[in-house]
C-alpha cells in the first residue's frame, strides 16, 4: 500500500506533465501561502492567463541555480534582506516579444527559459517575468516554493524550470490554507504541500552508505565513511575515530572541499589548515568527525574558484570575486550534512569552526551545537586579507586579524 504523499504527489506529477496546474500549500508555521504552479514546457497563454487572474499574485519563475547560472540570471541584490531568503534574480523578457505582459508574451518568455539550449542573449533585462533561484537540495533545505515547484519538475524529468502565482482571495487579502481547500475544490485543482512533497523526497532519496573502511593518515588512525544519494556526483565523505552513537555530542568539523588548499597547501586559503587541525583534535580527543563536503569554491565549484583566483589577482576580494562571477558570496548549503548526522543517530555536536552561518544552518535543521570550538589558524602574508575579508563580510569569529 502507498504511503498518502507519494500518492499525492504522483497524481500531482500526472496533472501537471498534462499541462494543467496545481496548487501549492507551505507549511502553516512558515508563511502559511499557496501557489498556483505550472511546469515551464507545458505552459501556454491560456494557463498563465488563469493563473494572472485567478491567482492574481506575482508570476515568478522558478528555476535550478545551473539553468539561471547560463542564462546569465544574477541574483537581483547581493545582499537581500527578504525574511524568507527568496532568491530573485534580474527580471527578464524574451526578445521574440512585444510588450513583454501579455499572457502571450509571458508564455513565450517562460517556454524559452525552461529550453536546454537557450542562451543569455535571447532576453531583455529588465522586463516581466520574474525568475528565482531554487537552493541545490530543494524543500530539504528550504520549504519554499521556489524549492518545491522545481523539484516537482526534477520528479517529473522535465527541464528544472516551473511558475509560480501566490493565490489572493477576492478581497485582496492573502489565501491561506482552509481558503486554499475551496479554491482548489472550486476549480477542480489538485492541491498538495510542501510537508507532503518533504515527506516524499525523503522516502524516494534515501541516502546511501558504502561499507566502512580504515583510513590510517599521519595524524591518526580513522574510519572512513561514504555517503551518496547521486552516483553521478562524489560522495559526501566522514571521516571519524571512536563511537559516534552515544549521547555525548559529537566533536564535528564540517568541512567544504578545497583541493587548492587540502592537497596542494596552498597559502591563498587556511582550508587545508584548518582540516589538518581538525584531524589532531579529533587524535587528541580519541572521537569525533569531519564531514567532508564537496563544495569547492564555496559551492561555485574547481574551475570558477579559480577563475575567482584571477579576479582576486586583478583586486576583488573574494566576495566580490563570486558576485562578478555570477553567483552568491557563498553557495554552500548544509542540508545534506544534517541528513548524513541524524542517519548516523548524531543531534548534538561540538562544532569546530568560525562560521556562525554553519552553526545557524545546522540548527534550522535540526542539529544542535552544544559548543562552538575556534578554529583560527595564524594570517599568511598570502591570505590575510582573505581573512580579512571572511571577518568583515562573512562575520566569522576571527581574533586575531585585523
Amino acid at each position: 500500500m502507498k504511503n498518502n504523499a507519494v500518492e499525492k504527489i504522483e497524481a500531482a506529477i500526472a496533472e501537471l506533465k498534462q499541462g494543467h496546474l496545481i496548487i501549492i500549500a507551505d507549511s502553516t508555521d512558515r508563511e502559511a501561502e499557496g501557489d498556483m504552479m505550472g511546469l515551464a514546457e507545458y505552459v501556454t497563454p491560456e494557463t498563465v492567463n488563469h493563473m494572472v487572474t485567478k491567482a492574481r499574485g506575482l508570476l515568478c519563475v522558478p528555476m535550478s541555480a545551473t539553468y539561471a547560472t547560463r542564462l546569465g540570471l544574477h541574483k537581483m541584490v547581493t545582499d537581500d534582506t527578504d525574511a524568507f531568503g527568496t532568491a530573485f534574480t534580474i527580471s527578464t523578457d524574451a526578445k521574440t516579444t512585444t510588450t513583454g505582459i501579455s499572457a502571450f508574451d509571458r508564455a513565450d518568455t517562460i517556454k524559452q527559459l525552461a529550453e536546454s539550449d537557450s542562451q543569455p542573449d535571447q532576453f531583455y533585462h529588465p522586463g516581466h517575468i520574474f525568475p528565482l533561484i531554487s537552493r541545490t537540495d530543494g524543500v530539504l533545505e528550504r520549504t519554499g516554493h521556489t524549492e518545491a515547484a522545481v523539484d516537482l519538475a526534477k520528479i517529473a524529468a522535465v527541464a528544472p524550470v516551473a511558475y509560480i502565482c501566490e493565490i489572493l482571495k477576492k478581497d485582496g487579502t492573502m489565501a491561506r490554507r482552509k481558503d486554499l481547500k475551496a479554491i482548489a475544490e472550486g476549480s477542480k485543482m489538485l492541491m498538495i504541500t510542501v510537508d507532503e512533497l518533504i515527506e516524499y523526497r525523503k522516502l524516494q532519496n534515501q541516502l546511501t552508505a558504502l561499507p566502512v573502511v580504515k583510513l590510517p593518515t599521519k595524524y591518526g588512525d580513522f574510519m572512513l565513511e561514504a555517503f551518496s544519494e547521486d552516483d553521478t556526483k562524489e560522495p559526501t565523505l566522514l571521516i571519524y575515530k571512536g563511537d559516534l552513537t552515544t549521547n555525548t555530542p559529537v566533536l564535528l568539523r564540517l568541512h567544504s572541499e578545497c583541493l587548492t588548499g587540502d592537497t596542494f597547501k596552498s597559502q591563498r586559503c587556511d582550508c587545508g589548515a584548518q582540516l589538518e587541525r581538525a584531524l589532531q583534535k579529533i587524535e587528541v580527543e580519541g572521537r569525533g568527525a569531519v564531514l567532508y563536503m564537496r563544495q569547492e569554491g564555496r559551492g561555485i565549484g574547481l574551475l570558477n574558484k579559480i577563475k575567482a583566483y584571477r579576479l582576486q589577482e586583478q583586486g576583488f576580494d573574494t566576495v566580490e570575486a563570486n558576485t562578478e562571477l555570477g553567483f552568491a558570496a557563498d553557495q554552500r548549503d548544509y542540508a545534506l550534512a544534517a541528513r548524513i548526522l541524524q542517519q548516523k543517530g548524531i543531534s548534538d555536536i561540538r562544532l569546530m569552526t568560525n562560521n556562525p552561518d554553519k552553526i545557524a544552518q545546522l540548527t534550522a535543521l535540526g542539529i544542535t551545537v552544544t559548543e562552538r570550538i575556534p578554529l583560527e589558524i595564524p594570517a599568511t602574508l598570502y591570505d590575510r586579507q582573505y581573512l580579512v575579508t571572511k571577518k568583515a563580510k562573512f562575520h566569522h569569529l576571527l581574533r586575531e586579524v585585523n
